[in-house]
């Protein structure tokens, strides 16, 4: 059995009263051994921690059996060390931020397609836009096979990419898709906002698919944001890690390339000091 389970999850649910709840969810993190993340807000709840299999059960059943997070999904993937070196408790003004008023994912949510209902669509040829909407430096990790990729610096930067796209998206099936689906609780709605006509969200996003169907139609592995940096298919760590220069992922295969070196940075960080000389 792992050493350690990861947890992440999300919830968009109105919240009032966020330090009294930031104080409840330190103590039973703290009780349960916990590390990791704890983001609220008015919008909701986002987290990602880490621990024994015993306390994240302690930590996930006290946290359901709170009203507003009675529906909380978790997805979990095993680890050998915690990716975590503390605990965070923190008030924010979003959950994820987007910046774009007038999208309320818990009031207008956008339809939900299964990871099975995704893969059926794969593997029929169905004709689908698929949309990563995630940060550019987390694509260069892996994606969907012929996904479409937005170049973007940060999800604050979506509402622009989207008025940039095809006009021949507007009528097509969109599917929208990100690390573990909290983006796309935004992004699709925005769509839909914006006139997108068929439009649905990749439930769980990247790591339920791989959790339900593996890496089917997909290349690489998967970016997250903890001292794993990666995961593959099956959902144990890559072995990928962080350019010390720009912070991007290098992959296994990256750091096996004859012209890598610990320190010197990655293929990008190379090749721009190199046009630079």
């Amino acid at each position: 059995m792992p050493a350690v389970i990861n947890v992440s999850a999300y919830r968009f649910v109105s919240l009032e009263g966020l330090e009294t709840w930031r104080d409840t969810l330190r103590s039973l993190a703290e009780a349960s051994d916990l590390r990791g993340t704890v983001l609220l807000s008015k919008e909701g709840i986002n987290l990602f921690v880490a621990g024994t299999r015993e306390g994240i059960d302690a930590f996930v059943t006290q946290l359901r059996s709170l009203p507003p997070f009675a529906d909380l999904e978790t997805k979990e993937s095993p680890g050998t060390l915690r990716p975590f070196r503390r605990l965070q408790v923190k008030i924010k003004r979003e959950i994820i931020a987007f910046g774009a008023a007038g999208t309320d994912p818990a009031a207008h949510p956008a339809p939900r397609l299964s990871p099975e209902q995704l893969r059926a669509w794969l593997d029929e040829g169905e004709d689908v836009v698929l949309l990563d909407t995630r940060n550019d430096y987390e694509v260069q990790a892996g994606s969907f096979r012929g996904a479409h990729h937005l170049g973007l610096n940060h999800f604050r930067d979506f509402p622009e990419a989207a008025a940039k796209m095809p006009e021949a998206w507007r009528t097509a099936k969109v599917v929208t898709f990100c690390t573990g689906g909290i983006r796309c609780e935004k992004a699709a709605p925005f769509l839909q906002q914006a006139g997108f006509s068929d439009v649905y969200q990749l439930d769980g996003g990247i790591l339920r698919y791989f959790e339900r169907c593996g890496g089917a139609h997909y290349d690489g592995e998967c970016f997250v944001f903890d001292e794993r940096v990666g995961v593959q298919p099956d959902l144990t760590p890559s072995g990928a890690i962080l350019c010390e220069r720009c912070q991007r992922p290098i992959t296994l295969l990256e750091q096996r390339a004859p012209d890598f070196a610990p320190g010197a940075g990655c293929r990008i960080c190379r090749s721009a000091n190199a046009a630079a000389s």
